[in-house]
Formats: C-alpha cells, structure tokens, sequence
C-alpha cells in the first residue's frame, strides 16, 4: 500500500484523459477554419473561378454600391462522375466582396444525407472541426440576406464560422461558411445598398415605364408608315 506522501506515477496521457472528461472537454488541435476544398477565405474571383473549374464571367452581380457584390454557384462534381458517386456534396455558392471570398454555402446531397438526423450530421462534421455550440441564432441563407434560418450546430474560431442548417425546403442540410471580418463589411454594405435600391426604386420604375412608352411609340410609328405605304382603299 501506499503511504500518504506517495502517489502512483501515473502516466501524463492519462492524467490529460482524467482531465478532460472532468471538463467535458478533449484537449485536441484547433481545426483549420479559414479553408474549403481549396477555397481560401479572402482569395479572389478569378482564383476561386479557376479552383472551381468554371469562368469567373459567370458570377452574378448581387450589388454594385456601396460595395461591389457577387455570387458564384457552381455543382463541384458535375464533371467528375466517379467522384460524385461518393461526394455528399451537390452545389457551393461563393460570396465575394470587392473580389475578395467572404462567404460559402455548401449544400449537400440530398439522397447522400436522406435518412441521417441532425445529431448525425453534427457527429460527422465534429470528426473535422472539433465540438461544436449550439447557439441561438439564425443566419442568413438563400437569396444572399434575404432569407435566413436556424443554426442548428456552429464551429468557429476568432476568425471564421462554420453554421450546420437545413436547407431552404428541409429536404437536406447545408454548411454556411464564413470570414468573420469580410461578413461584417458585407453585411453592412449589403443592408445599405438594400435601403438605396428601395429609395431609388419609384424612379427606377418611373425611368422603365418611360422607356417602355418610347418603344411602343417608335413602334407604333413604324407600323403606320408602312401600313400608310401599302393601304389600297
């Protein structure tokens, strides 16, 4: 038996073990956040295009002011059949201000996710990106701030934000990344350039109805002078 002043000598890794489970916590590696398949937070349009396999011209314009918005959508298997037969993943959209990636959303399969809970989709990603929290909050998906839902699982780091939701229709999940620091801009750009597109938006219509009656005049004109050339009483 031991005397009072001796302990065991316990090994360190167990200590460590003895520690986090009186924690509730695994002391592991931080997981690397500011990437995706490839896709570097901050990096640019036409790099993001190339990583992507597609033509950075096929980005749609979201906003032009007060900063400039664009949205590129993309099926990363598409032309890749054998991956595809195994890759949960149907579709990524890629968010850009001023050139610069801020924001993914990863939309995944829906027959490779059919069946599998919400607690399975955060076991899974958990084997990635460490314990997760589960906070109260939504965050904004589909239409690019228009719409939002339910986190229903986050990792992050200082930096950036991974956020596990159910997809618009509920038929599958979807993981929205983002930078932390480029989203917050883009947030507030975005809300300012919402507020200028409805201040704007009477005159918009106004210039439209405008251009509109011209054509149908220019139009009109056209077909009496030729209809005037050709009558015969």
């Amino acid at each position: 038996m031991f005397r009072v002043s001796e302990r065991p000598n316990i090994p360190r890794a167990f200590k460590l073990a003895l520690l986090c489970a009186a924690l509730g916590t695994c002391l592991l590696p931080a997981a690397e956040l500011s990437s995706y398949r490839g896709f570097q937070f901050g990096m640019t349009l036409s790099r993001a295009a190339e990583q992507a396999g597609i033509k950075p011209t096929e980005a749609k314009l979201e906003h032009q002011r007060p900063v400039l918005i664009q949205v590129l959508d993309f099926e990363p298997n598409l032309f890749h059949s054998a991956v595809a037969k195994s890759d949960p993943v149907s579709a990524i959209s890629l968010s850009f201000l001023d050139g610069q990636l801020f924001r993914m959303a990863v939309v995944y399969d829906r027959y490779k996710v059919e069946g599998m809970t919400t607690a399975d989709m955060i076991q899974a990603l958990s084997a990635s990106y460490g314990t997760p929290t589960s906070p109260k909050a939504e965050i904004a998906y589909h239409s690019y701030y228009a719409e939002s839902a339910p986190v229903l699982a986050r990792w992050e780091d200082s930096e950036y934000s991974y956020n596990l939701i159910r997809a618009e229709d509920r038929s599958t999940f979807a993981l929205v990344l983002y930078s932390k620091a480029l989203d917050a801009r883009a947030q507030t750009a975005i809300i300012e350039a919402t507020r200028l597109d409805a201040l704007e938006a009477p005159q918009r219509e106004a210039d439209r109805a405008s251009k509109q009656a011209e054509a149908n005049q220019l139009e009109q004109e056209k077909s009496r002078l030729a209809n005037k050339a050709s009558f015969r009483p």
